[in-house]
């Protein structure tokens, strides 16, 4: 193994090549709620809201990860193999997805507000007004990015493939 420098050399560091990089669900999970819930949680700290700062850790947060695991388990099946998926444009792709899970949060709100309205006074859940807006926006957000650095992940594999057949 060749090594740049003699620094590389005496701690075994060598640099992770772009080409090499792979969809891990379970990072792109860990951040669809990280991500979402730091910006969140800033914001409710700046404006002093503490309704904010609570739906940052959960309905924020929850919904960006859970939308995050159905896209990237979704794109990993059979439906990430569909030719429309892979050969369309890269911006209408993220589109269709982003549009699909901003609807499956809209869905989702609309549930969990009847839901929680027919079982229970929403007077003793004050984040239930909040999930009108956190589930599609989540949705949005953690569906067009899992999209996004997903077809980067696709695109590089199979360009690294049609390079090595040649």
């Amino acid at each position: 193994m060749k090594y740049p420098n003699q620094t590389d050399a005496a701690y075994g560091i060598q640099a992770a090549s772009s080409k090499n990089k792979s969809f891990v669900l379970w990072r792109e999970v860990v951040m669809a709620y990280a991500a979402p819930a730091i910006m969140a949680g800033i914001g409710g700290l700046v404006t002093a809201d503490r309704g904010l700062q609570i739906g940052a850790l959960t309905t924020i947060g929850g919904a960006s990860a859970l939308l995050a695991l159905m896209i990237g388990l979704l794109l990993r099946s059979r439906v990430g193999d569909v030719r429309w998926v892979i050969g369309a444009p890269h911006l209408f792709v993220v589109a269709v997805f982003a549009l699909a899970g901003s609807s499956f949060g809209l869905y989702a709100a609309w549930v969990t507000s009847v839901l929680l309205e027919n079982m229970i006074p929403s007077n003793h859940w004050a984040w239930v007004g909040r999930v009108w807006i956190d589930f599609p926006l989540s949705g949005f957000i953690a569906s067009t990015i899992v999209t996004w650095r997903w077809r980067i992940a696709v695109t590089t594999h199979f360009s690294s493939k049609r390079r090595t057949k040649k």
